[in-house]
C-alpha cells in the first residue's frame, strides 16, 4: 500500500470563526477504554485555512492536511459537508 502522497483527511465541527480567513475545527473520536471497555469521546481542535471566510460557527467541515501554513496551522478546509441551521 502506497501512502505516500496522500493526505489526511477528517471531518469535524466548526467552534470558532473569528479570526481572518481561520476557523477552530473540534473533531471528536471515540476510544476504548484499555481495562472498562467502555468507549470514551475525545477531541482535538485543529486551526485551519479558510481562504474565503465562508464558514460559520455549527458547520460540519471535512478538513485537509497540508504544509504549515503558519505557526499553528497545518490544515485546509477543503469542503463544507453540512451547514449550521
Amino acid at each position: 500500500m502506497n501512502t505516500r502522497g496522500m493526505k489526511r483527511q477528517v471531518t469535524g465541527t466548526i467552534v470558532s470563526n473569528k479570526m481572518d480567513r481561520t476557523v477552530v475545527v473540534v473533531v471528536e473520536r471515540l476510544v476504548k477504554h484499555p481495562l472498562y471497555k467502555k468507549f470514551i469521546r475525545r477531541q482535538h481542535k485543529y486551526m485551519a485555512h479558510d481562504q474565503d471566510n465562508e464558514c460559520q460557527i455549527g458547520d460540519r467541515v471535512l478538513i485537509t492536511q497540508s504544509r504549515p501554513l503558519s505557526k499553528t496551522k497545518r490544515w485546509r478546509v477543503s469542503r463544507i459537508l453540512e451547514r449550521a441551521v
